[in-house]
């Protein structure tokens, strides 16, 4: 076996274009180094609903030049099979992580090598920009080179269909065998025809997310962060546009950093991770606290409140977009992921619009016939269906910004407007177990525990059904999960997570606001005692 790994290593090198991963993988086998070499050649970095991502090196297990390019040849002969051709384009986009753009040039060069043409951004620039790109420039497909949230050792590879949405099944299996189906990468034609697109769609976006926002107040001291990622320029662009000032910004976050040194992970939900942002915001006094994640499709903000700066949870944020959308008539279908807030669906039907709830992800989110609002608890919020069906940090956080300049005008501010939800809905608190995996044979063991031993009761609250998602419905495909109706109308749903090696645990308890001038903090006060006691219930049967 080590023979044949050591084998299967050399011929990877020897067909490699990138001389750094040639030199790597030689290093390793040159050590000896099987236990290495094993990881990187255990199996094919695998071609999924969320493209690809994974760590950056040499090898079938890792994002590379060669992985790469088999991707791009596999997605042009799909849509090759599909009928796309001269005449078909795809756009390609790139965020300002590691290999980023070295990865959109060979997409790029591989694409119109099968005979297509490839339109690329004109520099690394937001996911939802892509996203916009696809449809406004009548593409049949889009590329996305990003891994959005993830480590800096990391990247990823995002494919979109011409419908500007994200690929679901069977698109993704079809596409896995075209990639698995491509001969010798020598053999692989490569063109030079691929257009480097100018800021004029750029600028196109950047004025449809402006108009998204009305006539009003706009006196609002706004801190930003990017994360280090490709946000920046672009919401600094829209700000001005839509009439807002300047946002002040933390300087060490501000310029893209594909090592994201002030983070331990660059993603807002993470601890620290806007430690940053909410200092500055104390400093300089400040409204609010908005952020993007690397590649700008999620959104975070923070408010002040009695005890310094708060993170809100992205459910708070999809019930104040939703909020805002119904108030000012937005019609159509509200749309959450199911380990979202139930409260989308309380608001909307009190509004008298359609609600649905899907899988999680905005594959499944942005394909919604008349998708008015659709969000996931995960920051990500599509607020603009008609022109970017995924989520976008940008358009989502400027109507952040004109809710609270509206709400600061009339004396009021965001927490004012929850607690106005809240004691028209209750109160629907939720929070997260999540439990990252060294050894992952420890994800799927926990799934086959809590399938054969479920819990009769989680926090005091009888479990009164159980669903194992994975056996799918009538309204919602087979996925692998695990949902649980409680009494009093709390849920919980476990799952394992599609991007990180985690098990994700999914807590929401509803209560009844009083009619007192405390109401509504009595009844956070209960939710969270109601949320501690199931989260300790649910570590036990699960073994976490």
């Amino acid at each position: 076996m080590e023979a044949d790994l050591l084998t299967r290593a050399r011929a990877w090198a020897a067909e490699d274009p990138d001389p750094e991963t040639t030199a790597e993988l030689e290093g390793l086998i040159a050590a000896g180094d099987v236990e290495e070499l094993a990881d990187r050649f255990r199996g094919t970095l695998e071609f999924g609903t969320a493209g690809l991502r994974g760590a950056l090196g040499a090898g079938p297990n890792r994002m590379n030049r060669v992985v790469v390019s088999r991707a791009a040849a596999g997605l042009a002969a799909y849509l090759k099979d599909h009928g796309a051709g001269s005449d078909d384009a795809v756009v390609i986009g790139y965020d300002a992580r590691h290999n980023s753009d070295v990865f959109a040039r060979d997409t790029a060069e591989i694409v119109t090598g099968a005979g297509l043409r490839a339109l690329v951004l004109p520099r690394a620039l937001p996911t939802p920009l892509l996203a916009y790109a696809i449809r406004a420039l009548g593409c049949v497909a889009g590329v996305m080179v990003t891994a959005s949230h993830n480590p800096p050792q990391d990247n990823g590879y995002k494919v979109y269909l011409g419908e500007g949405s994200q690929i679901v099944p069977p698109a993704d299996v079809e596409i896995a065998a075209q990639i698995a189906a491509v001969g010798p990468l020598a053999d692989l034609p490569r063109g030079t025809t691929a257009v480097t697109l100018d800021d004029e769609v750029v600028e196109q976006y950047e004025h449809r997310v402006a108009s998204l926002v009305g006539p009003g107040p706009r006196d609002l001291t706004i801190v930003y962060t990017p994360l280090h990622g490709v946000g920046g320029t672009t919401v600094q662009e829209v700000l001005e546009i839509a009439g807002f000032s300047a946002p002040h910004e933390p300087a060490a976050q501000s310029a893209p950093d594909a090592d994201f040194p002030t983070v331990a992970f660059p993603n807002p939900e993470e601890p620290g991770a806007m430690d940053l942002a909410m200092a500055l915001a104390a400093e300089v006094g400040a409204d609010l606290v908005v952020a993007n994640d690397p590649d700008a499709d999620r959104c975070a903000v923070a408010l002040p409140g009695p005890h310094g700066w708060q993170m809100l949870r992205g459910d708070d944020v999809g019930a104040l977009l939703a909020h805002h959308l119904l108030r000012q008539g937005r019609q159509g279908v509200y749309a959450q992921s199911i380990v979202s807030s139930s409260l989308l669906g309380a608001m909307a039907r009190a509004a008298g619009q359609p609600h649905q709830e899907t899988l999680t992800g905005f594959k499944w989110i942005g394909r919604i016939p008349g998708l008015a609002f659709g969000y996931e608890e995960a920051l990500g919020y599509c607020v603009d269906p008609d022109q970017v069906k995924d989520k976008d940090g940008i358009s989502a956080l400027l109507l952040v910004c004109e809710l609270a300049a509206a709400e600061k005008a009339a004396g009021r501010t965001l927490r004012d407007v929850l607690d106005d939800i809240a004691r028209e809905h209750g109160v629907h608190a939720t929070d997260q177990l999540s439990v990252r995996f060294t050894d992952l044979d420890q994800i799927p063991a926990t799934m086959a525990r809590l399938r054969t031993e479920p819990p009769a009761s989680l926090g005091g609250l009888q479990v009164e059904l159980v669903e194992d998602l994975a056996l799918g419905s009538a309204d919602l495909p087979a996925t692998d999960g695990l949902r649980y109706t409680l009494a009093d109308r709390a849920r919980v749903i476990v799952r394992p997570s599609g991007t990180e090696p985690k098990v994700k645990c999914y807590l929401e308890v509803v209560v009844p606001v009083e009619d007192s001038p405390d109401g509504v903090d009595a009844a956070r006060i209960s939710a969270a005692g109601r949320l501690d006691a199931i989260r300790s219930d649910l570590q036990q049967a699960a073994g976490l």
